[in-house]
């Protein structure tokens, strides 16, 4: 996170003003919604997700540059998290790899790979969640690793926390989980993904999207996306009254302040492109962004554990109101 070449297009223009919706899910709605799915999910494991942040910012991972022995690393140690919690691949394998044309010198080659897995839903709507996190980083330059513990080990981690919230106890849902390659490289496998999606893309009615979650002495975290999805603030306020963490809303709205505008700055970009509604959650810029420094020791843990805690939360709220959701944006 984040990728700053934005690509600001006419398109994604027309598209950006096309979904926004004219009304919001009323509170009755969300009401019915909440108590449809109200039994009582597991507590997190604060100590797993810690673990999880630990080994994948660790220094044999060597930065998860796309293509590299890090990468590969990091990769087997997420399907093998996935296997344990009990998320099954859709298609028997949970990679799928994906070729981009545009190499630079960070990767001697142009092949990512994308880390995808399900979990089945109670419910029938047809619907599906996308929750995403991309885990590949920024490697070893100038002699020194780039650990991205905030940047991106910290959403894989809250990603893995989820899964296994949901795997305990069951989405309304089938959710669709995915680790992105490439996102340091343009959006490159969060692009692959909707390009040749492994579910219809009519399907998709949402995605939540976790991109630094692990570095804020304020203790804030943002949600991105209401702007052009103005029907999702009721999501949005039901888990800030529950929240630990500061939960505001913006970095969405049109701007011509560089950084100011997150829409296109990580994987929910490639979602937004092809109006599916996101939330983006993660913190600011900060000292350690794409630094060397960006490292487990330097980040504020009990922080990352309680807005961990607000995406589960997060993405509970979206599986009770998805029906609501698909029903306003037209999916």
């Amino acid at each position: 996170m984040r990728y700053l070449h934005l690509l600001a297009t006419a398109a994604c223009t027309v598209l950006a003003v096309a979904c926004q919706a004219p009304t919001t899910i009323s509170a009755p709605e969300a009401e019915t919604a909440a108590a449809a799915g109200s039994a009582v999910a597991p507590a997190m494991d604060r100590a797993q997700l810690l673990e999880d942040l630990r080994i994948l910012a660790a220094d044999d991972m060597q930065g998860r540059l796309v293509a590299t022995a890090g990468s590969e690393r990091a990769r087997a140690y997420i399907i093998s998290r996935f296997q344990e919690i009990g998320i099954e691949p859709i298609n028997d394998s949970f990679v799928s790899t994906f070729e981009f044309d545009r190499p630079n010198g960070w990767s001697p080659t142009t092949v990512g790979t994308n880390i995808i897995g399900r979990l089945r839903g109670t419910g029938d709507s047809g619907r599906v969640m996308v929750l995403s996190a991309h885990y590949d980083h920024m490697g070893e330059r100038g002699g020194q690793i780039w650990n991205g513990a905030d940047d991106n080990a910290s959403g894989v981690a809250a990603l893995l926390a989820a899964a296994a919230s949901f795997a305990a106890s069951p989405p309304e849902h089938d959710i669709v989980f995915v680790a992105f390659d490439a996102e340091e490289h343009g959006l490159r496998g969060a692009e692959a993904f909707v390009a040749s999606p492994p579910v219809p893309i009519e399907t998709i009615a949402f995605n939540l999207n976790l991109d630094m979650l692990a570095m804020s002495d304020e203790r804030i975290l943002w949600a991105v996306g209401t702007y052009h999805y103005p029907f999702l603030m009721p999501v949005v306020e039901a888990v800030r009254a529950r929240s630990a963490v500061n939960l505001p809303t913006g970095f969405d709205e049109p701007s011509e302040d560089h950084g100011a505008d997150w829409t296109n700055a990580t994987d929910s970009g490639a979602f937004h492109a092809v109006g599916i509604p996101f939330i983006y959650l993660g913190v600011d810029y900060h000292p350690h962004y794409h630094e060397p420094t960006d490292t487990y020791e330097n980040m504020t843990l009990d922080f990352f554990q309680d807005a961990s805690e607000t995406v589960v939360d997060f993405a509970r709220e979206s599986d009770r109101q998805l029906d609501l959701i698909g029903d306003r944006s037209g999916r």
